[in-house]
C-alpha cells in the first residue's frame, strides 16, 4: 500500500513534469529563440548541442574498424583530391584562416588543418571521422557523403586528415591537384 504522502509527491512530480513540457513545447512554438546563423547560440545550448553531437558520434562510432593501410600514398593522393573539391571550403586548407563559409555559419565548421591528434588518439579520431564524413551532421551544413560515396573514399579523406594539420600550403597544392584521369571523378 502506497502511503498517502508518497502519493501526494508522486502526484506533485507529474504536475511538475506536465508543466515543464507543457513550458518547453510553449517555447518552441512562441518562435522566441533566435534561429538565424548570424545570431550566436547562448552558452547552454552550445553546450547541449556540441555535447550531444560529440557523444552521440562517440557511440555511433565506437565498433568501426580502422583499414590498417590509411598511411599509403594512394590513399593520401585520393583523399586529398576529395577533400580540395568537398570539403577545404568549409575546412580550410594550409595558410587560409577563413572563408565565406566558415564566416557564415554558426557553428563554424572546425578548421581541420589546425587539429592535431595524438597518437593515443588517432584510431578513435579516425573512427569519429569516418563517421562524420558518411553521415553528416544535422543542421550543421555538413552534409552526408556516404549516400555517394563508397567506404574506400571516405576512409582515403580520413587518411587525408590524419595529414593535413603537417601540411605547407605547396605540400597541399600538390596532394590535392586531380590528374587528367581524374578529371570526371565528380
Amino acid at each position: 500500500m502506497v502511503s498517502p504522502r508518497l502519493m501526494s509527491c508522486i502526484k506533485c512530480l507529474i504536475a511538475a513534469l506536465v508543466i515543464a513540457i507543457a513550458a518547453g513545447v510553449a517555447f518552441i512554438y512562441s518562435g522566441l529563440y533566435p534561429v538565424g546563423a548570424d545570431d550566436r547560440h547562448t552558452p547552454l545550448t552550445y553546450w547541449a548541442l556540441e555535447t550531444l553531437r560529440e557523444r552521440s558520434v562517440d557511440r555511433a562510432s565506437d565498433g568501426i574498424e580502422v583499414p590498417a593501410d590509411l598511411d599509403t600514398s594512394e590513399r593520401l593522393l585520393a583523399g586529398g583530391a576529395d577533400y580540395n573539391d568537398m570539403c577545404a571550403g568549409c575546412h580550410l586548407k594550409p595558410g587560409k584562416a577563413e572563408s565565406d563559409f566558415t564566416l557564415g555559419l554558426n557553428p563554424a565548421p572546425p578548421n581541420l588543418t589546425k587539429q592535431h591528434q595524438s597518437e593515443d588518439d588517432l584510431e578513435s579520431q579516425s573512427r569519429h571521422r569516418f563517421w562524420v564524413i558518411k553521415h553528416g551532421i544535422k543542421a550543421s551544413g555538413m552534409p552526408a557523403w556516404g549516400a555517394h560515396h563508397d567506404d574506400e573514399r571516405i576512409w582515403d579523406m580520413v587518411a587525408f586528415l590524419r595529414r593535413l594539420p603537417e601540411l605547407s600550403p605547396e605540400q597541399y597544392q600538390i596532394l590535392t591537384a586531380r590528374g587528367d584521369d581524374d578529371a570526371n571523378h565528380h
